[in-house]
């Protein structure tokens, strides 16, 4: 199975899967080298800039943003396993750096190629069968980065419904956000976790024992809550599920 169209991609991993969930940057490199997508990753990325543009750090984001640009601007494309990275790029860069002309043409340049995981994969190169293998009943959890943000609606249903072995079932109020939302969760930890308990109770009702989404922070925060209050259910990235050719312990 190649869809290699000699393009050069560079991937984003964002912090969090890198200090928290490196299993989803595995996942997308396996994705991506069975697919034959030639892919390069920089090490010298570090963070979007997304927690800095939050906090209203203006000035050191467009430091940020100027840093990512350098590091990314040759690439075909840009790709991130993540709707809230992606979005950083796309709408903030050329906002934050909006009164240096050259800046800001470079960072709407490279917002164009900028793509989150699900979105170039069905896109970019018109994949719907990825070839996977994931036995579960599951449901989908639409996070707000990647629908509201991005606008991002079809492509995770489009390449799920493809993988082999997934039942997937339906999640009431699927895209009601999760309580995570970058800071939120920790200035308003007991709104927080009330959205959470819906989120959780709407799984409980689906029937379901896993939780796909594509966003690392909803990931972490709602595996969390699972953990936390006894729930029986899986909390996996969309390319973890992509990725599998079995069923993931």
């Amino acid at each position: 199975m190649a869809h290699n169209r000699s393009l050069r991609v560079s991937l984003l991993i964002p912090c969090l899967v890198d200090q928290f969930l490196p299993e989803i940057g595995h996942a997308v490199v396996s994705l991506f080298r069975r697919l034959g997508i030639d892919f390069t990753y920089d090490q010298d990325q570090t963070c979007c800039g997304q927690p800095i543009v939050n906090a209203g750090e203006f000035s050191l984001a467009a430091n940020i943003a100027r840093r990512n640009i350098l590091l990314f601007e040759k690439a075909d494309y840009i790709v991130a396993p993540s709707g809230s990275c992606i979005s950083t790029l796309k709408e903030q860069y050329p906002r934050i750096l909006a009164d240096d002309i050259s800046w800001r043409e470079r960072a709407v340049h490279m917002a164009e190629k900028a793509f989150e995981l699900t979105d170039f994969l069905t896109t970019v190169l018109n994949i719907e069968d990825a070839g996977s293998t994931f036995r579960s009943k599951a449901c989908l959890h639409e996070c707000c980065s990647i629908k509201r943000k991005l606008g991002i609606t079809k492509p995770p249903m489009v390449l799920l419904n493809k993988v082999r072995g997934l039942e997937l079932v339906p999640l009431n109020n699927a895209d009601a956000c999760c309580g995570f939302g970058g800071e939120f969760a920790g200035a308003y930890p007991e709104l927080s976790e009330s959205i959470l308990h819906d989120k959780a109770d709407n799984f409980k009702k689906s029937g379901a024992d896993c939780v796909i989404l594509g966003e690392p922070g909803c990931l972490l925060n709602i595996r969390g809550y699972f953990t936390r209050n006894g729930i029986n259910g899986r909390v996996v990235h969309i390319a973890q599920v992509l990725a599998s050719r079995e069923e993931i312990a």
